[in-house]
């Protein structure tokens, strides 16, 4: 394995338990691509980076498992070494790897490392899932119009940290959750699918967010295989055709 000299990153296979050692979520501008079609018979070979606890990265994996997305889960990356949501990647047979961010000096270093591990792995296609990074063009130049990311609100409304709570204190009837493509400002880049949630008059911070939870693995794999499909392409802003 190649990684940078700076930092640490640790790889696991969930198949064989085999460990190995090396010394090596976001600004999110909309770029200017149409995202690169797959040939029909190459599935996409997709990465998942992960912070916590991973209800969308077991989202994605059941997709797969169930044959509704065509996708090959190469790997997992989290941050944080103690993040449960790499037990999701055990159960399905998913080899992780963790990259911590606390051994490099900055964003772009981390990414540099980050770039380094996915390409080893011949990853296409990156889904952030509850990914705590701001994200840098280092990452988002190594994958064009290939990094996706999605977010508990209905974007552009309510970007950035506590949308739900942020829905709440405008008084916003109806949110939802949004799949979009990851450009260098946050929670910005082209829209490829959302959902709208009702607000309830008795809704909480925490009785919203679960129903977005909900909808939130319900969307996320549609969208991905929106792109496994190909034929997405941009009309300004708007996200068009690829329809699963």
């Amino acid at each position: 394995m190649f990684v940078p000299s700076t930092g640490s990153v640790t790889a696991r296979s969930a198949r064989s338990g085999s460990q190995l050692a090396g010394t090596p979520r976001g600004p999110h501008r909309a770029p200017d691509f149409h995202p690169r079609r797959k040939r029909k018979d190459t599935p996409m070979k997709l990465a998942i980076l992960i912070s916590g606890r991973g209800s969308n990265l077991d989202a994605i994996l059941r997709a797969i498992s169930e044959g509704r997305l065509d996708a090959v889960p190469t790997l997992v990356v989290t941050n944080r070494p103690s993040a449960t949501g790499v037990e999701h990647a055990g159960r399905h047979g998913v080899p992780t790897a963790v990259l911590d961010h606390r051994g490099y000096p900055g964003r772009e270093a981390y990414d540099a490392a980050m770039v380094a591990l996915l390409r080893e792995h011949a990853v296409d296609t990156v889904a952030l899932a509850g990914f705590d990074r701001l994200v840098t063009p280092v990452l988002l130049g190594a994958f064009p119009g290939r990094v996706l990311n999605i977010h508990p609100a209905l974007l552009p409304a309510f970007p950035g940290l506590h949308a739900q709570r942020q829905a709440l204190a405008y008084g916003a009837r109806v949110s939802g959750a949004t799949v979009h493509f990851v450009d260098e400002q946050m929670d910005h880049g082209a829209i490829i699918a959302q959902a709208a949630v009702p607000v309830l008059d008795d809704d909480t911070e925490e009785t919203l967010a679960a129903r977005i939870l909900a909808e939130e693995h319900r969307l996320y794999p549609l969208a991905l295989q929106r792109l496994a499909r190909g034929g997405l392409r941009l009309a300004g802003r708007r996200v068009l055709g690829g329809e699963p």
